[in-house]
């Protein structure tokens, strides 16, 4: 009899199980959840203006606050004005190159005027050649001419060589400006460069929400003082909800990417709702059964996170508990 009672107790504990792992109703359970955002401060300060509040939709790209920017404004300011401040230590040579080129073309009438001088003597020249060839006019006159034609060419090569001296002083006076503006101006580009990262400051004191989404907690007020780094509210996209759902290596064959699946979750009255899912990942580690279940037996058996992407008509919540169905 005491054998019969030792077979017969631990058949009927497994056909219980058995029974029960029949009935059970899913392949898989998890809970619910959302990438969850935390927005922080960029700059330090007083927050001005803070339009958060908990359960409330966000766009995306919304200003929804500012933090007082005035120390941040100054610094622009300062940047700005030692930018301003080194433009004026520039030399402009246009003044000094104004006169000289007043010089030169004072020199370029005045060698256009020579020039037809020359031309007129030359004809002389040539007439006086031609009257003392025909011995109708003394030598005397043709030297004298022909001196006055020398001497007008000398002036001519002068006024040239001087408008030559005056082409090289102009750019010489460029070339010597340039060189003085290029010392002074190449403080500019580091000044410039610090007054944009000053306003790339500026634009971080506006909060700037990241993502579509409902404030799941909010960690900050108006007129608060806050820092950089300093969390301001937490924001997650519930749209789209993921069950993060646990599968034995058995059940890894039934299990693809992207494969639509049903999601069962408890509706308050005793009874079920199904949604549809879709799953977006599969883990290609093992780990431990994550349960409050503390034997060893338990803690031994290995699975496999997926995560299901399940459209939220507003009823998911955050930590909700949900059951898989594959088939």
């Amino acid at each position: 009899m005491t054998s019969a009672i030792k077979l017969f107790i631990p058949l009927s504990v497994i056909v219980l199980c058995s029974c029960n792992d029949s009935n059970k109703g899913y392949d898989a359970t998890g809970t619910f959840e959302a990438d969850e955002i935390i927005v922080s401060a960029e700059a330090t300060g007083k927050i001005l203006h803070l339009a958060v509040e908990e359960g409330a939709t966000l766009i995306k790209d919304a200003v929804v606050g500012n933090i007082d920017p005035s120390a941040i404004e100054l610094q622009k300011e300062q940047a700005s004005s030692s930018v301003d401040a080194l433009m004026q230590k520039t030399n402009d040579p246009s003044p000094q190159i104004s006169i000289l080129q007043a010089q030169m073309a004072a020199q370029t009438k005045m060698i256009a005027v020579q020039d037809e001088q020359l031309k007129t003597l030359q004809k002389e020249q040539q007439r006086y050649k031609n009257l003392v060839a025909a011995d109708a006019s003394p030598a005397k006159q043709l030297d004298d001419i022909s001196g006055q034609v020398n001497v007008l060419q000398e002036q001519i090569l002068a006024s040239k060589s001087q408008l030559g001296v005056l082409q090289s002083q102009v750019s010489s006076q460029r070339r010597s400006v340039a060189i003085q503006n290029r010392g002074i101006l190449s403080e500019k580009n580091p000044m410039e460069k610090k007054v944009a990262q000053i306003e790339d400051q500026l634009n971080k004191a506006k909060i700037v929400n990241p993502v579509t989404g409902t404030v799941l907690t909010k960690y900050a007020d108006e007129s608060e003082y806050t820092s950089t780094g300093k969390a301001i509210y937490k924001i997650a996209d519930l749209s789209i909800m993921k069950l993060r759902a646990y599968i034995t290596g058995d059940q890894l064959a039934q299990v693809k990417l992207n494969q639509a699946v049903k999601v069962l979750v408890d509706d308050g009255k005793g009874k079920y709702r199904e949604l549809t899912g879709t799953i977006t990942w599969i883990s290609d580690k093992a780990e431990f059964t994550p349960k409050t279940i503390q034997t060893k037996e338990e803690r031994a058996n290995l699975v496999y996170a997926i995560k299901i992407n399940v459209k939220n008509d507003g009823y998911l919540k955050i930590g909700m508990y949900g059951e898989v169905v594959f088939g």
